[in-house]
């Protein structure tokens, strides 16, 4: 894998340039809600909005509802190849492709498609056989990860020791996976670190996953009452227990609630834990909402939490810095990209519960210049993660160009 160098200034469009035809495999797909189909969603969206022709392989919802079919994701028309799936029961809604039958459907849209460049999302299951395949056609391959062990071991229903041998298998296929590459991708420098480190392969390229911020509404003004929100799925990596206990530390007089926004694994039991800390007046569970829904809860918020220790990148947390609110995040992998101590908010040690509720503390007793400050701050450092940028440095890899700055 070579990436290619990069350049002072990003190159300008040419007059003419021929639109690309993209097949873009992922393991996680809308109606999936997680971070990774997110991405995945607005990268293809994106692609077909500034003209490319997009084809998506994802998993179905049943391995009985499967096959080809036009979608509009995030507001644009592409065509999705939905492969026959099973539930995976250990989750709460995830689907998956058998194995041994990726090479069988990457055979079949590629022959079809033809496409000018693949772009897996992942090197589980479409990812590798597209990846096995797309190598057999000389078709180049760009792959980008989304994938940390913390994020599966809790399905897989095996004791903890075979979860070690699993994973350290499964890196091993990810490596002979990404040298089949043009180049590789991960959402934050942190979490290239940490992908060359693991399976000790060069030249992982940062590109942030990308928002749309103007979709987010900030509220500068002075807020009349104490609201805490967190976003993402309710599932063990999240440490939501930490965020609800810490909440319970919380003085009375602040009269702080608390928004837990998204769905999981985890929810009966962080319902029942928020029920035993006494706080049913002041947690409210939304479960998965309209994206209207999310950004109001987002503008009136006070304060953006996050306690998570497994992410490699957070759109959850961009969003709130789109939505101009300070931030309390876990000092672990890559939000400290995204959360500058002390700037746009606050950091602290991962499952420490009173450093969380101090962090929380002085966001909530902040002076109104001070709020303001942390706001900016928000607001200044998610400009760099604008999905445009995004999309220039996936269409200059998928060309084989040099990469925007």
């Amino acid at each position: 894998m070579t990436p290619p160098a990069t350049t002072d200034h990003p190159r300008p469009p040419e007059a003419g340039e021929r639109p690309l035809t993209v097949v873009i495999g992922a393991d996680t797909f809308a109606p999936h809600v997680n971070g990774a189909a997110r991405f995945g969603e607005r990268l293809a969206a994106g692609l077909v909005a500034r003209g490319h022709e997009v084809h998506v392989m994802a998993p179905s919802d049943t391995h009985r509802k499967h096959g080809v079919f036009t979608e509009v994701i995030e507001e644009q028309p592409m065509t999705v190849h939905r492969l026959p799936s099973w539930r995976w029961y250990p989750h709460d809604w995830l689907t998956f492709v058998l194995p041994w039958m990726s090479k069988h459907h990457a055979r079949r849209v590629l022959d079809t498609v033809k496409p000018d460049v693949v772009h897996i999302q992942s090197h589980i299951v479409i990812g590798r056989g597209l990846a096995r395949e797309a190598r057999k056609r000389g078709i180049p391959i760009i792959a980008t990860n989304h994938v940390m062990a913390e994020n599966v071991v809790d399905f897989t229903t095996l004791p903890h020791a075979l979860n070690d041998v699993m994973v350290k298998l499964a890196w091993a296929d990810a490596k002979r996976t990404f040298e089949m590459t043009r180049a590789v991708t991960t959402p934050t420098r942190k979490a290239a670190d940490f992908l060359e480190a693991t399976i000790d392969i060069t030249g992982v390229i940062p590109v942030s996953c990308g928002i749309e911020a103007s979709n987010y509404t900030p509220d500068l003004t002075p807020r009349e009452s104490n609201r805490i929100v967190f976003v993402g799925r309710l599932t063990t990596e999240k440490h939501i227990d930490v965020l609800l206990k810490a909440v319970k530390k919380l003085d009375a007089s602040l009269e702080a609630t608390l928004d837990i926004v998204g769905d999981g694994d985890q929810r009966r039991a962080l319902e029942n834990l928020s029920h035993e800390l006494g706080l049913d007046a002041r947690v409210t569970f939304h479960g998965r909402t309209a994206e209207a829904e999310l950004r109001s809860l987002l503008t009136r918020a006070s304060v953006f939490a996050i306690a998570s220790i497994a992410e490699l990148q957070s759109i959850a947390t961009m969003e709130a810095m789109a939505s101009g609110l300070p931030i309390v995040a876990a000092n672990a992998v890559a939000l400290p990209h995204l959360v500058h101590d002390g700037e746009n908010g606050y950091l602290f040690e991962p499952g420490n519960v009173d450093e969380l509720a101090a962090r929380l503390t002085d966001v909530l007793t902040a002076s109104p210049e001070e709020r303001l400050r942390m706001q900016k701050a928000s607001l200044k450092g998610v400009e760099i993660h604008d999905i445009t940028r995004t999309l220039e440095t996936f269409e200059a890899l998928y060309r084989g160009e040099s990469l925007p700055e």
